[in-house]
């Protein structure tokens, strides 16, 4: 995380405000509607739990109230850990917290969702993993993201059709069940396609070093190098291809970029001509992302990047449907929030009653030249966007 960066998020904790924040202890907000942040504040995935904590802790501040009661927040660092992230959620719960946005890591998503369904609590996560909203959904859980088979399909689809010559891919996967998911897509559409899938590399989540699986790429010599890891492992990725000189033989995708922080600490001449496959853009031309930008503009001097995004939009999903239902009881919550519709930040979006999917756009990026950019944020193009979404009876979800 970049020092500015740190910086407005040191400050922004230690903002006055009438949002009580009961980290470490709860007692001091006692009669207050309590939320928590799952998410990893140290080890690699640190920076995005920092500014996810960011959004949570914005929404609520603007919100200031709900039903009367004030709002509170606490982080629980998961440590990307799926036995770590149920234990401190259980601990959560205990203590009353019954609404929680984070789990950036599909394996502790997947762990702390079932954990929340036994605590009649709610959770909402950006985690891609399709069982979330599929074969291990719950009632308890909602997902904003898109899901693995969709971020596929609206990049690996269209930059074939950009592309149609590129016949040879190679893939880079961490090995657990985010990558399997994306790479489980990306073979399908490789089928159908009669694209030639000529190597995968799979790696563990603890992986800095990819120059073995890139000299392995080279030697397979693909058209397109795809790349299914995510946050600074796709950035480590990412930056040793480029010093390899692979982006002069081959096309690069990201298929799960993390957004501006990526952009950021990869500098405009690593990502000028990668593609990159994105949850959420700053520069999303629809209403409510216009008006958030704004607001993240005027409290953080800084544009919104994904993380701070899905975990502004996930806490603000369960305070809608709580002042909707008029109640904080979580059953209540979730009746409200099943078939919700709602201008979101990629434009119209809807909660999937059947599997609790967030129903939203996905979308190719494309870096631009430095030259080329209006102002310092400016590292993308958006090349294409869709939804694509598995239909219900395909999901293998069964919702008790």
């Amino acid at each position: 995380m970049k020092r500015r960066h740190f910086l407005q998020f040191t400050a922004l904790a230690a903002a006055p405000t009438s949002l009580l924040l009961n980290r470490p202890a709860f007692a001091q907000s006692a009669g207050a509607i309590q939320f928590a942040c799952p998410l990893p504040m140290s080890g690699p995935f640190a920076a995005n739990g920092k500014y996810a904590e960011m959004g949570m802790k914005l929404v609520l501040q603007k919100y200031n109230k709900a039903l009367g009661k004030e709002l509170a927040y606490s982080v629980i660092d998961t440590e990307g850990k799926p036995a770590t992230a149920v234990r401190k959620l259980q601990e959560s719960i205990e203590k009353g917290t019954r609404f929680f946005a984070g789990g950036i890591l599909s394996s502790e998503s997947l762990a702390m969702g079932k954990e929340a369904e036994k605590g009649n609590s709610i959770f909402v996560t950006t985690a891609g993993a399709d069982e979330i909203t599929g074969s291990e959904c719950n009632r308890a859980t909602f997902r904003w993201s898109v899901p693995t088979f969709g971020a596929i399909e609206q990049t690996v689809r269209p930059l074939l059709e950009k592309l149609p010559k590129a016949k040879r891919w190679y893939t880079i996967t961490p090995q657990y069940v985010f990558g399997d998911g994306l790479l489980n897509a990306a073979k399908a559409i490789f089928k159908e396609k009669g694209i030639e899938h000529v190597g995968n590399s799979y790696h563990s989540l603890a992986e800095k070093e990819f120059s073995g699986y890139l000299t392995n790429a080279i030697a397979s010599k693909p058209d397109v190098l795809l790349l299914l890891n995510f946050g600074s492992q796709s950035s480590d990725a990412l930056r040793q291809a480029v010093s390899f000189g692979m982006k002069n033989n081959m096309t690069i995708l990201v298929a799960w970029a993390s957004g501006l922080e990526q952009f950021e600490a990869l500098g405009a001449d690593i990502c000028d001509g990668v593609y990159f496959g994105a949850q959420y853009w700053h520069g999303i031309d629809a209403p409510f992302n216009k008006e958030f930008v704004s607001i993240v503009n005027a409290s953080l001097k800084m544009d919104p990047n994904y993380s701070l995004a899905g975990s502004y939009i996930c806490t603000k999903i369960m305070l809608d449907a709580m002042i909707k239902a008029g109640s904080s009881d979580p059953k209540a919550v979730i009746a409200a929030m099943e078939g919700m519709k709602y201008e979101g930040l990629t434009g119209a979006e809807e909660i999937r009653k059947g599997d609790h999917q967030v129903i939203k756009n996905y979308y190719l990026l494309k870096g631009k030249p430095k030259a080329k950019m209006r102002n310092k944020n400016d590292y993308a193009d958006i090349v294409s966007f869709g939804k694509s979404f598995l239909p219900l009876d395909k999901t293998m979800c069964k919702l008790g």
